[in-house]
């Protein structure tokens, strides 16, 4: 797939006959494999106890996969994970609580081969076969632009909350809301609100023309006027936020005064598995890890139409502890066959288990780097966003090595973009370095973005992680050499959709830019076939002097850990 046509893959879908699975289980709303136990409810006592049941961030991983834990020190792996799998572990929670409530706070549509080759449509009667009560839409939402997202979300039965996502009405000004900002759940006449949060930032993060046609706010200029509405207008026991910002942005709002009144802010977006509440200055703030590896569970308890106790669990759904529910094992099947053969397609293996779960470096960044300079040969710096979806793999298949398919490249890199060189002098890459560094560690937690250190090759740094505001770089080399800042140097980073010619990879102002005619597959593939099986081991590349290089969080100054 060239340049942004990755968008087309459906496009081979073309006959009737490839979707008419799809279609028929679009068109069957009795597909509910879990089991619903929300709705508005109950005697009207006052007295409740409810569970609130939330994945995020599962990135169309519908099959169990290799999930990394840290513990003692040292990576372990258990599968986990799989929709047909969380389908048996919600029949088997929700059936536990009277009252449940299963919500997902997105990126739900974007992040396999599967979700590419139907530009979404595949998800939506999985979803809808599990039962979900509400939807929040996820930085990855808008990946197909937004008409597509609008539909994609439309076809799923549950409602969706948004409270900063606004349509375009010309000129960058807010028009109406695209998704009402909040839900309502109503048990026993206790009410619970829930108003929706995304990153503000996605049209920086993302490629430009993904979220063209929508104006996102920053959730505090509204906040404290939704909470208002909630708790003075609507009567509600109990205001929860639900957000996808990160975990770090999600502190920063919870330590501001327009959240007074609201008791929880269930997040997602970083992919952190907060297994004991955050308690900031006026919510509680959790994140239920990713890849539907995990499930958070938050139980509330209320008598007389207060709030008088919760309780937080993050749930594992351990692949061996929650067998394949037979009819969303069935949904998956009949959506996946006609892409199955090139899904599981090898195109090459790795010796080293593949993971991206470390803040600074990790193999499957190595492995996308390598591949990038190998092609390369007139480039002084290759660059690789630092993403941290993806799940592990680390399962050898019969060679004694790791299989990589042409499914899992999706799943590194489900964006297909072509390859862009440019050229920066060495003041520009120093500022960009600098601010980089910044988005990730930040001090004051507001100013952090989603993401990890930035990844690259042909440069090295040595670097603080806590030292001031531009001043975190203390050493930086470029084939060996001290960076000179007038020296022109040629960089090749991916092409974003919408980028001007003189941005590459956020640095600004880059001179003679150019789009090669292949994609970060093509280059992938190209190098596993001359050189598989490769050992994409870590270079250090990025030195961290003030941190363990085995950093797992850009979390900093609460009570949390990575695990």
């Amino acid at each position: 797939m060239k340049r942004r046509s990755f968008l087309l893959g459906a496009g081979a879908l073309g006959s009737v006959a490839a979707f008419k699975g799809l279609q028929t289980l679009l068109d069957d709303s009795s597909s509910d494999a879990a089991g619903s136990h929300s709705g508005s409810e109950g005697d009207g006592s006052g007295h409740a106890t409810v569970a609130i049941l939330q994945t995020t961030d599962v990135h169309c991983q519908v099959h169990p996969h290799d999930e990394l834990f840290w513990e003692n020190e040292q990576a372990v792996y258990r599968k986990t994970g799989g929709y047909a799998h969380l389908a048996s572990y919600l029949k088997q929670e929700r059936p536990k609580h009277a009252h449940s409530f299963l919500i997902d706070t997105g990126d739900m549509f974007q992040g396999s081969e599967l979700s590419v080759k139907t530009t979404g449509k595949a998800m939506v009667p999985i979803l809808n076969g599990l039962g979900y009560d509400l939807y929040l839409p996820g930085n990855w939402e808008v990946v197909y632009y937004k008409q597509a997202m609008q539909e994609l979300l439309g076809s799923l039965h549950a409602p969706k909350v948004c409270a900063n996502m606004y349509h375009d009405a010309g000129n960058g000004e807010k028009g109406e809301l695209i998704f009402p900002p909040y839900h309502i759940w109503t048990v026993n006449g206790v009410k619970i609100g829930f108003l929706g949060y995304t990153d503000h930032l996605v049209p920086v993060r993302q490629s430009p023309n993904y979220s063209k046609g929508i104006v996102y706010t920053k959730p505090e200029e509204n906040t404290k006027h939704y909470v208002d509405v909630l708790r003075n207008q609507e009567k509600c026991a109990a205001v929860i936020i639900i957000a996808h910002m990160g975990l770090s942005q999600q502190i920063a709002l919870a330590n501001l005064e327009v959240c007074e009144g609201v008791d929880y802010i269930l997040g997602g977006d970083t992919h952190e598995r907060v297994r004991v509440p955050i308690q900031c200055e006026y919510a509680k703030v959790v994140e239920p890890g990713a890849f539907g590896s995990f499930v958070g569970r938050l139980q509330l308890r209320f008598e007389n139409g207060q709030l008088v106790e919760d309780t937080y669990t993050l749930d594992e759904v351990n692949a061996e502890q929650y067998p394949a529910d037979a009819k969303m094992a069935g949904i998956i099947k009949e959506n996946e066959a006609p892409f199955k053969d090139e899904i599981e397609t090898v195109v090459g293996h790795s010796t080293l288990p593949l993971y991206r779960y470390f803040v600074i470096e990790n193999p499957m960044d190595t492995l996308i780097l390598n591949a990038l300079d190998w092609k390369l040969q007139d480039v002084d710096v290759v660059l690789s966003n630092g993403f941290r979806f993806c799940p592990p793999r680390t399962t050898p298949d019969e060679t004694g090595n790791i299989p990589i398919t042409a499914g899992y490249l999706y799943d590194m890199l489900p964006v297909d973009s072509n390859v862009r060189t440019a050229q920066a002098n060495g003041a520009q890459i120093k500022k960009w370095l600098e601010k980089e560094l910044n988005n990730v560690f930040a001090k004051e937690a507001a100013e952090r973005f989603g993401g990890w250190v930035i990844k690259f090759k042909g440069m090295t740094i040595e670097f603080e992680a806590f030292a001031p505001k531009g001043q975190r770089v203390k050493k930086a080399l470029i084939n060996g050499e001290p960076i000179e800042l007038s020296r022109m140097y040629t960089l090749s980073a991916c092409e974003r959709d919408g980028d001007p010619d003189d941005i590459l990879c956020r640095i600004k102002g880059v001179k003679n830019a150019v789009t090669r005619d292949f994609t970060l597959h093509e280059v992938i593939k190209e190098y596993l076939a001359v050189n598989s099986p490769v050992t994409p081991t870590p270079p250090m590349a990025a030195k961290v002097l003030d941190a363990p290089q085995t950093l797992l969080t850009q979390v900093s100054g609460v009570d949390y850990q990575f695990v």
